[in-house]
């Protein structure tokens, strides 16, 4: 009997540090983006600013919770040791089923909304009009990316919540399931911008990337590969539209 107190108390020490830790990482950050989104208005480059500096205040409060718990960014997945050929070589092909297996989910998600609202008109693009005969633009614009969307939104929304939600539904039998359904919630939430169907096609799309998080073994950086073919398809699309 006192060995299950102890596991009950220790279960709810869990979840309120886990709960404050997501709450520490993601409320300065989102009280950023809600204070500044006045002065943001539709200027694309200070949209860029503030999601810039809200990642960079979420891996920040990240790191310093693994610096407290005594751990470093491998128990996430992410090192940084030198690859050999053969390692390099299957990090690619496996971020190529990624690259597959998120996009096809993301085209799903589409092709579902699609289904029950009907398909929605012409994106508007006028935003990257700065975009026409601007190959360096699209160069810079792609960098930018690659550490907004698909270094950080990784390493937040897969490794970090994914992590601390099965933290918090250990005691529950499908918890990595439950915490990757979670995590696909609201990486579509985040999105909101992007209406209806783009909250649903990148909810698909975190649902595909977590379910390789687990499957890969939390094999972070081949997911990070990935997402960067993802940006780099659309932001080339959107370069190509806008010329």
């Amino acid at each position: 009997m006192e060995t299950k107190i102890k596991n009950v108390k220790s279960e709810q020490q869990t979840w309120i540090y886990c709960l404050g830790e997501m709450l520490l990482v993601f409320l300065p950050a989102f009280l950023f983006v809600k204070f500044t989104s006045a002065w943001v208005g539709e200027d694309l480059i200070r949209s860029y600013s503030v999601v810039w500096v809200a990642n960079l205040l979420m891996l920040a409060m990240i790191w310093t919770s693994l610096k407290l718990r005594g751990q470093s960014w491998k128990e996430f997945g992410l090192t940084f040791n030198r690859v050999t050929i053969k390692q390099g070589l299957r990090v690619f092909g496996q971020s190529l089923v990624v690259f597959i297996f998120a996009t096809s989910c993301f085209i799903l998600g589409a092709i579902i909304m699609a289904n029950i609202t009907g398909v929605p008109e012409s994106a508007d693009f006028s935003r990257y009009d700065f975009l026409k005969d601007n190959l360096m633009g699209l160069l810079l614009s792609l960098l930018g990316v690659y550490f907004i969307s698909s270094f950080a939104e990784e390493v937040i929304y897969r490794a970090f919540l994914i992590n601390r939600i099965v933290e918090i539904t250990q005691s529950f039998k499908y918890s990595k399931i439950i915490a990757v359904l979670l995590s696909s919630v609201f990486f579509g939430l985040i999105h909101y911008e992007w209406g209806l169907m783009g909250m649903v096609q990148t909810g698909f799309m975190g649902l595909a990337m977590g379910i390789s998080y687990l499957v890969l073994k939390k094999r972070l950086w081949t997911l990070i590969i990935a997402h960067i073919y993802m940006d780099t398809l659309l932001f080339v699309q959107i370069y190509l539209a806008s010329n």
